[in-house]
């Protein structure tokens, strides 16, 4: 069953782009830069940022009308659409690559309400966290939210979702999908886990979030800075050799303290609900290389031995850890060794929040559902994502088993106005007990259906469907029920239907012999 995500941290952040001169030196991250419901590309900043055609097919589009807004807010992509059980964008990627997904909300007022609405946001079959913006929109901010995933087959579903809280409509202003070394926070399962980004902070500087061209990954490296000394590095910094590879700028500064003192940080800047972290502290000496200088100290974290003698050298390491268990305030605590000349200090941090993936649809099921999305010209708007999960956001008239691998079994589409066909895909759906599909415009002929062997029923009247009725359909050893009636099937009855024990079968308004 998926673990539902009851709280996430969100970062809030007043988005500034400031275009930069490296830039054209440094190439964009690879991955998609999708500006939400803007009607053309546009270069903003250092990204370019492209239309969301093609990555969605349902919602309406609208512009934000607020003075002087960021180009990045100023439209909204939104779902009105009550019924739907979720809006899925679905972004193309490399099974088993590593990604960095955001996701940008500002409200803007852009349906002339007061408050923005409170929604979920979904990742594939994982419900990721719950989207409200309120606090952040009252004080003229946007806010948004991150996570490192792997890719679990060829696309990333990000999806929002209504709540029963949800009173107006899910709104989206920018989703990004940044491609990741392999090498990048490897410890941590990503085939059991993603990571949820809490903080990610450049400990002593001020000023602007650094990011792209400075991170060629186009993460956010917030300034923090407390009651602590400050200090800038004076040597070059090489984040090659770092772990996950911070970016220079995020190293230049710290937080230090004086000679036998113990340098204490209270970080995060906030309250941690109980759960598995991922942490890592990037230290790097700020003064030239000498070998007769160094810093050496032990790290504790909440009072409890996180790293011990550990050596900041000019060169720069970093320490981690990938399951950590914490809650409520979090003080990193930097003890130094009686011998080092000088105080202990720290550059920067990041911490995620470990969330277990809410499992994921048998892949082979996956695909033939998708298939069969692509064949109905007017399917459910809710038809994209995961077809399964999370369950109470499955596609509508989906029904799937428990357990793993979660199976389609169930498909109930009675008179929704279908048109289009029924792919030869449908027959790998060999987990499915039931299909209706009465009373829509569906063409073509029927599959071969002879893989179903658990189909007990198969309602296909009321439909446009010709030619002969597949022979497949006799060897369905649990089929009971066979609706073809009003259709324009020719052709003879099968004599393995004709003669089938038990069946319950229907061809009247057919040209059948």
């Amino acid at each position: 069953m998926p673990i539902p995500i009851a709280f996430l941290l969100l970062v809030a952040v007043a988005v500034a782009v400031v275009p930069s001169a490296r830039a054209a030196a440094v190439p964009q991250p690879p991955g998609f830069y999708i500006n939400c419901g803007a009607d053309k590309d546009e270069q903003i900043g250092s990204i370019k940022w492209i239309q969301d055609e093609g990555f969605i097919a349902v919602g309406n589009v609208s512009a934000v009308n607020k003075p002087n807004i960021l180009p990045l807010l100023a439209t909204v992509r939104y779902f009105p659409d009550a019924t739907a059980r979720k809006y899925c964008y679905q972004l193309p990627v490399v099974k088993g690559s590593r990604y960095l997904v955001r996701t940008t909300y500002f409200y803007g007022g852009f349906d002339g309400g007061a408050e923005p609405p409170v929604f979920d946001q979904i990742v594939d079959g994982t419900r990721w966290s719950t989207v409200n913006t309120t606090d952040n929109y009252r004080r003229g901010m946007s806010t948004y939210f991150e996570m490192v995933a792997q890719a679990q087959g060829k696309t990333i579903s990000v999806c929002l979702a209504r709540r029963a809280e949800t009173a107006s409509s899910p709104f989206i202003s920018a989703l990004e999908l940044v491609s990741l070394e392999d090498s990048m926070y490897n410890t941590t399962d990503f085939g059991n886990y993603v990571m949820s980004t809490v903080a990610r902070n450049r400990f002593g500087g001020k000023g602007e979030i650094i990011s792209y061209p400075d991170d060629q990954y186009n993460r956010y490296w917030a300034p923090f800075t407390d009651a602590n000394p400050t200090v800038e590095s004076h040597s070059a910094i090489s984040p090659e050799e770092f772990w996950n590879i911070p970016p220079a700028k995020a190293l230049r500064d710290g937080i230090t303290t004086s000679r036998g003192k113990k340098l204490s940080v209270q970080w995060p800047p906030i309250t941690l609900p109980a759960a598995s972290y991922y942490v890592a502290l990037y230290f790097q000496d700020s003064r030239t290389a000498s070998p007769y200088s160094w810093r050496v100290f032990d790290v504790s974290i909440n009072g409890k031995e996180f790293f011990r003698g550990l050596n900041a050298s000019a060169a720069g390491v970093m320490v981690y850890s990938s399951m950590m268990q914490l809650s409520g305030k979090t003080e990193i605590a930097l003890t130094p060794n009686e011998t080092s000349p000088v105080g202990p200090l720290i550059n920067a941090g990041e911490i995620y929040q470990i969330v277990p993936l809410g499992g994921r649809t048998a892949t082979r099921d996956v695909v033939a559902m998708e298939l069969l999305a692509r064949s109905f010209k007017n399917p459910p708007p809710d038809w994209a994502g995961d077809p399964c999960l999370p369950r109470q956001n499955s596609w509508t008239g989906v029904v799937c088993s428990d357990g793993s691998p979660v199976r389609v079994i169930s498909l109930d589409l009675k008179n929704h106005g279908l048109s289009g066909s029924l792919p030869d895909s449908i027959g790998n759906l060999t987990g499915m007990k039931t299909i209706v599909l009465s009373g829509n415009k569906l063409s073509g002929s029927i599959p071969d259906l002879s893989g179903m062997h658990i189909l007990t029923a198969l309602h296909l009247d009321g439909n446009q469907i010709n030619g002969a009725i597949n022979p497949s359909l006799g060897n369905l050893s649990n089929l009971k029920q066979l609706y073809l009636n009003g259709n324009n099937l020719t052709g003879k009855i099968p004599e393995s239907l004709k003669n089938k024990p038990g069946l319950d079968m229907r061809t009247e308004g057919n040209k059948l012999d």
